[in-house]
């Protein structure tokens, strides 16, 4: 029996680190991502795992969504013990206040960090209604979903209605006899390509850039490794899904 894990952003940072701990022999892992990742290839021949890799762009959610549907209707769920969807891929864009944002950036972060997960949620959904194993929906969030920040305007945005379409989600499964567990967890603060994002931005466009140097040069990241661990252990408890949104850090 397998435990099937769709993977979204899985090609570096956490949601790398994700994937290289999910491949145990039991496995059968799906990573969608811009680029496929050589090492995970590699590591998962080593562990015996099941590993597919899609090179898609997330900003056409619509066409992931449909690929990923047709895939799952051609599975057999007598062969899985589980099935778990962990929407994890996110942009920031330029640090720029709205007013000087890009048309064209706003729309890709919003595609990618929110419609993206809304319809690959529906899809996983949709074609696993009818499968008597256990589901579940993890939907990386952020604390920026929950606090508001200068010059982040989309990505607040965008983690914001993630949160939201989730608990939304959460009354709707809870309506069905054998509905999904959903949660929108946020994973702390992780020392990634997008910390270095935030860490080098304009100061004069992005007024916190002082915190986030502070928080680096202080100590107080995650390794993508360890931020990795604590988000897998989450997925894993007993009670995941009985709150709708998470941290965490409790």
């Amino acid at each position: 029996m397998h435990h099937l894990t769709i993977l979204t952003g899985a090609s570096r940072g956490m949601g790398l680190a994700m994937a290289q701990q999910l491949l145990k022999p039991e496995a059968l892992l799906l990573c969608i991502s811009r680029q496929t990742n050589a090492r995970l290839t590699e590591q998962a021949l080593r562990a015996s795992a099941t590993l597919l890799q899609w090179p898609l762009d997330l900003a056409d959610g619509a066409a992931a969504a449909a690929r990923l549907r047709e895939w799952l209707a051609e599975q057999d769920p007598a062969t899985l013990a589980s099935a778990t969807l962990i929407n994890n891929a996110g942009v920031i864009p330029a640090l720029v206040p709205l007013s000087e944002s890009d048309p064209a950036d706003l729309a890709q972060a919003l595609r990618v960090g929110l419609e993206a997960p809304m319809q690959l949620t529906a899809a996983f959904l949709g074609a696993t209604r009818n499968w008597a194993l256990p589901r579940k929906v993890l939907n990386i969030s952020s604390g920026l979903g929950r606090r508001a920040m200068a010059s982040q305007a989309a990505y607040c945005a965008a983690k914001a209605g993630m949160d939201h379409f989730t608990r939304c989600v959460a009354l709707d499964e809870a309506l069905q006899a054998n509905g999904a567990k959903v949660c929108s967890l946020a994973p702390g603060v992780i020392d990634t390509d997008m910390q270095v994002q935030l860490r080098n931005a304009d100061a004069t466009q992005f007024p916190d850039l002082g915190s986030f140097a502070g928080l680096h040069a202080q100590g107080q990241l995650s390794s993508p490794e360890d931020a990795a661990r604590r988000v897998l252990a989450y997925l894993a408890r007993a009670d995941f899904g009985k709150d709708a949104v998470g941290d965490v850090r409790g």
